[in-house]
């Protein structure tokens, strides 16, 4: 009995200084370590979606400085679109004042979306709107305060409203920019109903007052002197 005793305790000895060999005896399966690196996610080859361009940059604005007067001189902003509807065909061509923070092409297809809009002056089919850089029925210009002042004469704008004079369409960069409190922070449907208010009276349409409190105002309301009670509205068929 003795003689087995000591042999059982020489094997369990002898096991336990195998088992603390590396490589003699398969140990316990390891535990795995949790990775504190993040996996890099597969690279498929398809480009980030690019950020759409903010409000300001839709309309062609790059800065919210107004300066009193840029080169004096307003420049054709190159390019043409066909009109995309039915009906009579009036051409516009776009222009800036030379020397103003303002991105003439997106500032130019501001303007033609705008005059083709499904709720513009087009709406019933009887006239849709093409680009020129060349001749053209009317000519929208974005001028700083005291060229459209003087664009505007005999009108007097003092630099902060808008016109139509003759064949020109006058948009002051004062209220491009800055937009009318009365719309609040939606300075696009501002410089909406500044396009489609001018635009009106080259088309032949005079102003008309506030129907009513909280009713949508006309867009040939003066609505930048004020909404009087009013809704803004920058459409002729909202």
């Amino acid at each position: 009995m003795l003689r087995r005793a000591c042999l059982l305790t020489a094997a369990v000895a002898l096991g336990a200084a195998l088992l603390a060999v590396p490589g003699v005896l398969p140990g316990p399966a390891a535990t795995p370590v949790p990775e504190t690196v993040p996996r890099v996610a597969a690279v498929t080859g398809a480009p980030a979606a690019p950020e759409p361009p903010s409000e300001d940059a839709r309309a062609g604005v790059l800065g919210s400085e107004v300066p009193p007067v840029g080169t004096g001189v307003p420049v054709v902003v190159p390019g043409s679109a066909p009109a995309p509807g039915p009906g009579r065909v009036r051409t516009v061509r776009v222009e800036v004042e030379g020397g103003l923070p303002v991105d003439g092409p997106a500032f130019a297809d501001f303007v033609l979306d705008t005059l083709n809009d499904p709720r513009g002056w087009g709406r019933d089919g009887s006239m849709s709107f093409a680009r020129t850089d060349g001749d053209a029925e009317v000519t929208v210009v974005l001028a700083s305060p005291d060229t459209s002042a003087r664009l505007c004469l005999p009108l007097r704008t003092g630099g902060t409203l808008s016109c139509r004079n003759g064949p020109l369409v006058v948009l002051t960069h004062h209220r491009w920019v800055l937009a009318h409190p009365d719309y609040g922070t939606d300075r696009t449907a501002y410089r909406q109903y500044v396009v489609n208010h001018e635009v009106g009276h080259f088309l032949g349409h005079g102003h008309v007052p506030c129907p009513g409190p909280d009713v949508a105002a006309p867009v040939m309301m003066q609505q930048t002197k004020g909404l009087l009670g009013c809704a803004p509205n920058p459409w002729p068929y909202p």
